[in-house]
């Protein structure tokens, strides 16, 4: 009897283990099959869109892109504990993820520590400035030219991996002796070939979509460095 009992007792933890091991597909399954009436209540564009970055987040949750994740963290933590500067770029949406990057280091993420050298290049006066006066693709490698230096770090942005001014970028601080940690999307276009470790999204065929990689990225990356640096 005692046996018995001892046997379901470990078959019940079994089951609670696999249940916790499982719950994300056990959710979608009873919302996507057994409750199918709620999701026709709602629009199918709005489903629609939280179904596809589910599957693209599927997609890109491989070890081969963890461990790519966990380089570039190792090397911005490298790079905070011998006191260089890292720098962050992109254009519309990738601009603010790059500013997101750079406040939530300067500032603060989940815990009470030190501020961290971070930069986006991001100054309207500057960019404006050298648009107008050396073209718009230069408006980021300028920048790393009067601030950027050998051991830094530049968090480089663009969904299609082809920006011409996050190329430039990324070619001036090779060039410079920094690192380039890339983020990118379609094939990882030229950009890809420019940097020490790339981290690319699942081909999509629209920018939205890689950028809810990207975010997921930076952050991944803000936790890692806080947890190395200050826990």
């Amino acid at each position: 009897m005692v046996y018995c009992c001892s046997s379901f007792i470990f078959k019940c933890k079994d089951i609670e283990s696999l249940i916790k091991s499982n719950i994300h597909t056990i959710f979608e399954i009873i919302f996507l099959y057994i409750c199918p009436k709620y999701f026709e209540m709602i629009d199918p564009i709005i489903t629609g869109d939280f179904n596809k970055a589910l599957e693209i987040l599927t997609l890109f949750n491989r070890v081969e892109n963890l461990n790519k994740i966990e380089e570039a963290g190792n090397l911005l933590v490298d790079g905070f504990s011998s006191g260089n500067t890292v720098f962050s770029c992109g254009n519309g949406g990738s601009m603010s993820d790059a500013m997101h990057f750079a406040e939530e280091l300067t500032g603060r993420f989940r815990d009470d520590r030190r501020a961290l050298p971070a930069v986006s290049i991001s100054d309207p006066t500057h960019i404006s400035c050298t648009a107008n006066d050396y073209g718009f693709d230069c408006i980021f490698s300028r920048y790393l030219e009067a601030h950027g230096k050998p051991g830094d770090i530049l968090l480089a942005i663009s969904t299609s991996g082809n920006s011409g001014n996050v190329l430039l970028a990324a070619e001036y601080a090779k060039k410079t002796g920094m690192k380039v940690i890339a983020l990118s999307g379609k094939d990882g276009g030229k950009l890809s070939s420019l940097a020490d470790v790339e981290i690319r999204a699942p081909y999509s065929e629209f920018s939205d979509r890689t950028q809810e990689i990207h975010i997921k990225v930076i952050h991944a990356l803000i936790h890692f460095i806080e947890s190395k640096l200050f826990l």
